[in-house]
């Protein structure tokens, strides 16, 4: 395409702050930005894509997700049944794995109308593998945060050795790359969290910990250790009680919640309530594919439902003060600008608005699935899926068009499954069949 594209005639959500949403309206790409959003455009050195009968939007961010694990996706129950569980399949991939692994995962959240993955990077490596993973990233074309997952001890040397690191992966990474660094809380000890959060500060990226399941207290230990603060995410935190969320609400760090995966592979029931209690609005995530749908429409549903059903709780058991209900409105914002400030990328994405990161999707709303659309927000939220997604934008280039993915569909599907096959066979892992031998 041109270096300028035009999208005439779709409803246009922006979910931006100043800038509003329009029934029908154009959004003008120039050099990889948003231009002009408003209707009546005009540009005529621009490409023209006809939006009507779409909804165009910010892309979706998904603010946690293991790439690598892509390979053996809805396992369901498989995953922690055999000789070896999914768990232990890291140590069998070899950088080709790696490789053929994250551009399937990536390759597949494109085509559910993600634009931003980050990529929690915590299977064993070394240089050659973390390199194919950047590699992938830059071939599958989106947008996406790489977070080196920390699992070191605690010694000096390394710190020098990830500090080294996580400067080459800088040079290494493409243009839409950001690198961070990870670390799961509870597999550390206080020196280690608060050295990863000062080599991170010194570096300018961004912390990511993991916390799924830890001793109630431990959120707040961390504010105690000065290592919350507005540059940190923390994923899942599935178990915190009043002092840990107080302390999360008080730091300004943000919450990254994955509510099917959560759920589904027993961190627990993600505290969305809680969170909203304390105007803490978190983004949402597929965090593994092998227990959790890969797209956010997913993730949007279950959140919705999950506050919902929380609140009609209390109000059968004639509890006081019930809350509010979250509203479509809500929800879409942790799947876009939400999501974009959870991963850092705030200012970058998550809304259309001039200057910003062209990161736009086009969903059609003549399918049946759909039609006839009453509230767009909400069409999106409760209705649409992965067959809606008919553009992908990241950076204005188009990744897919009229619902077909611009990239070597077959030759990735090719490469992963030589890895599949390779890495199951290695690992003595049974893919195929449940664990009492039918289907």
């Amino acid at each position: 395409m041109t270096a300028r594209t035009l999208l005439r005639g779709g409803c246009v959500l922006t979910l931006g702050v100043k800038t509003p949403n329009f029934a029908q309206a154009d959004v003008l790409i120039d050099d990889g930005r948003v231009a002009e959003v408003g209707p009546g455009l005009r540009a005529r050195d621009a490409e023209l894509v006809d939006a009507t009968d779409t909804i165009v939007m910010p892309g979706f961010v998904d603010t946690h997700r293991h790439v690598w694990k892509s390979l053996f996706r809805n396992l369901g129950e498989s995953a922690s049944a055999g000789p070896a569980s999914a768990a232990d399949l890291g140590e069998h991939y070899r950088p080709e794995d790696v490789y053929a692994s994250t551009l399937i995962g990536l390759l597949g959240a494109v085509e559910a109308g993600i634009t931003t993955v980050v990529d929690w990077s915590d299977i064993p490596r070394d240089d050659a593998s973390t390199d194919a993973a950047l590699q992938a990233h830059a071939d599958a074309g989106l947008r996406t945060v790489f977070v080196h997952a920390s699992r070191r001890a605690a010694a000096d040397h390394e710190d020098h050795a990830t500090r080294q690191l996580l400067l080459r992966l800088a040079g290494a990474a493409g243009p839409s790359t950001t690198i961070a660094l990870g670390f799961e809380l509870g597999r550390t000890d206080r020196d280690r969290n608060a050295g990863d959060k000062s080599l991170a500060r010194e570096l300018g990226s961004r912390l990511h910990v993991h916390a799924g399941s830890q001793p109630s207290g431990s959120i707040a230990r961390l504010a105690e250790q000065g290592i919350l603060d507005a540059d940190v995410t923390l994923v899942h935190c599935t178990e915190l009680d009043d002092a840990d969320l107080d302390a999360l609400a008080a730091s300004g760090a943000s919450v990254s919640l994955a509510p099917s995966s959560e759920m589904a592979s027993g961190l627990g029931s993600p505290p969305i309530q809680q969170l909203i209690d304390r105007d803490i609005r978190p983004g949402l995530a597929v965090d593994d594919e092998q227990v959790s749908p890969g797209d956010l429409f997913a993730q949007m549903r279950a959140l919705n439902s999950l506050q919902h059903a929380t609140v009609f709780d209390r109000k059968l058991a004639g509890k006081a003060g019930i809350p509010r209900l979250l509203s479509t409105r809500d929800v879409i914002r942790s799947a876009t600008a939400e999501g974009a400030r959870v991963a850092g990328l705030g200012g970058v994405t998550g809304s259309i608005e001039p200057g910003k990161q062209a990161d736009i999707i086009m969903l059609r709303t003549d399918r049946p699935n759909i039609f006839p659309i009453n509230d767009p927000i909400g069409a999106v939220v409760w209705g649409m899926d992965t067959s809606n997604v008919d553009w992908v934008f990241v950076a204005g280039r188009p990744l897919m068009r009229n619902g077909a993915l611009e990239a070597n569909v077959e030759q990735a599907r090719n490469l992963a499954t030589t890895a599949h096959h390779r890495v199951a066979t290695a690992a003595g892992l049974a893919v195929g069949a449940a664990p009492g031998g039918e289907w």
